[in-house]
């Protein structure tokens, strides 16, 4: 069941802790070995013991999902702790080693056209699970994007707005037209995604905020989110590198990244 668990939530794109007792000393409502998995909402399956020591595992696995952090914790309980706070009848301790499974990040690409099939094949080199959103079907399609994982064929804007977007997704928007694009970033910019990005030149992407704020009604806070024009300013102006530009900017997002240059790194080869 345990398994299973994990192997469901990673497959539909959430994550999960792992809580395993791996030690007790005196007395513990946990067995050595006891498995629970935890959801960032605090949904279990398994148990370490129940009671109140579940319960802080419970908690300090939600706060490991929250920062994405592995570690191994002891939960103490003296006598007096029992009777006091923990409502346990003797003392005593445990160490539970709490893992996180965190499914692979998602980029979804809305377009299939040049800068789109370039992004593509950079997703996938740095192991995303990559989405093309494509409403020609000459452009959508196994043949193009041979490795993409999912491809959906049809209105950009409803299919992306069917699609289960949270956090651990991130958007770019380089469909075929502006009003194609404009259209996009109405179906996403209202959700968690980790990354929202729309190409577009400096006047297009003032006009499309302008139509945005007062069509769909939101707020310039929102707006801020939205990375446009799309990409880090590396220079050139090819489909790849364009697409580097891009990706450089969703990593420097993902791994809350710093803009400078790496002068303390010396490569020895």
């Amino acid at each position: 069941m345990i398994l299973e668990t994990i192997t469901e939530h990673i497959e539909n794109g959430h994550k999960i802790a792992l809580a395993v007792v791996t030690k007790v000393w005196g007395s513990s409502p946990a067995p050595e070995g006891a498995m629970m998995t935890v959801t960032p909402d605090g949904l279990i399956t398994g148990t370490v013991g129940g009671g109140s020591l579940e319960a802080s595992v419970i908690e300090k696995a939600k706060t490991c999902l929250k920062e994405g952090k592995n570690g191994s914790f002891t939960f103490e309980f003296t006598n007096k702790e029992a009777e006091e706070s923990l409502n346990m009848i003797c003392g005593g301790k445990a160490e539970v080693f709490i893992r996180i499974f965190i499914p692979k990040p998602k980029l979804l690409i809305a377009g299939g056209g040049h800068v789109a099939y370039e992004l593509y094949k950079l997703g996938k080199f740095l192991d995303f699970h990559t989405v093309i959103f494509e409403d020609r079907p000459e452009f959508g399609n196994k043949d193009r994007f041979p490795e993409a994982d999912e491809i959906k064929v049809g209105d950009i804007r409803a299919n992306l707005e069917n699609y289960p977007i949270d956090e651990n997704c991130y958007i770019v928007i380089v469909t075929r037209g502006h009003a194609s694009d404009e259209e996009a970033l109405k179906a996403v910019i209202n959700t968690k995604a980790g990354y929202i990005g729309m190409i577009g030149s400096r006047k297009k992407v003032a006009l499309t905020k302008e139509k945005i704020i007062s069509s769909e009604k939101v707020s310039e806070d929102v707006w801020q989110k939205v990375y446009a024009p799309v990409g880090l300013n590396l220079g050139g102006d090819t489909p790849a590198e364009i697409a580097l530009s891009i990706m450089a900017e969703i990593l420097l997002i993902k791994n809350k990244g710093k803009l400078e240059h790496l002068k303390s790194i010396i490569i020895r080869r």
